[in-house]
């Protein structure tokens, strides 16, 4: 099942159930989809709606944030909550212990040496983490493992 077909039938599941909040963010996320749509004029496949909900998803982390560093907890808690629904759809994420092996691999076979080389070794890792791995965290563990 394609992953629009699973948002359709999820969508139907939380309007019988009357799930008011996990109906709303599903109905964002098929928005979101189908403007991204409109905007390449072509349909997208999982891994191009997978790039939509990790989109997606690192908008709510950053908009939690900000809440909370704002002192607007009733806020975070609602970005949050539309952040654990649309995790649902993404492939399981990779610990930091995985993302470090990764970066680690590519830096050996890259022969990377220096922050210099950072610019050849942030698309090999983000290439073999998609979807799995928050960019923020890799950008942070490959300047860590380059300049130590």
């Amino acid at each position: 099942m394609s992953l629009k077909d699973q948002l359709m039938q999820d969508m139907k599941v939380a309007m019988k159930g009357k799930q008011t909040d996990r109906l709303g963010t599903i109905r964002q996320l098929r928005s979101a989809i189908k403007n991204k749509e409109i905007e390449l004029r072509q349909e997208l496949d999982d891994d191009g709606i997978l790039g939509v909900i990790g989109t997606a998803v690192k908008q709510r982390r950053e908009a939690a944030q900000m809440y909370h560093d704002n002192d607007r907890p009733e806020l975070a808690a609602k970005e949050e909550a539309e952040m654990a629904v649309l995790q649902e759809y993404l492939p399981a994420q990779l610990s930091e212990a995985e993302i470090r092996t990764v970066v680690t691999t590519v830096i050996d076979e890259l022969g990377a040496s220096s922050m210099k080389d950072m610019g050849k070794v942030m698309p090999q890792v983000m290439a073999r983490t998609k979807g799995c791995a928050d960019g923020k965290l890799v950008n942070q563990l490959v300047r860590e493992l380059l300049a130590g």
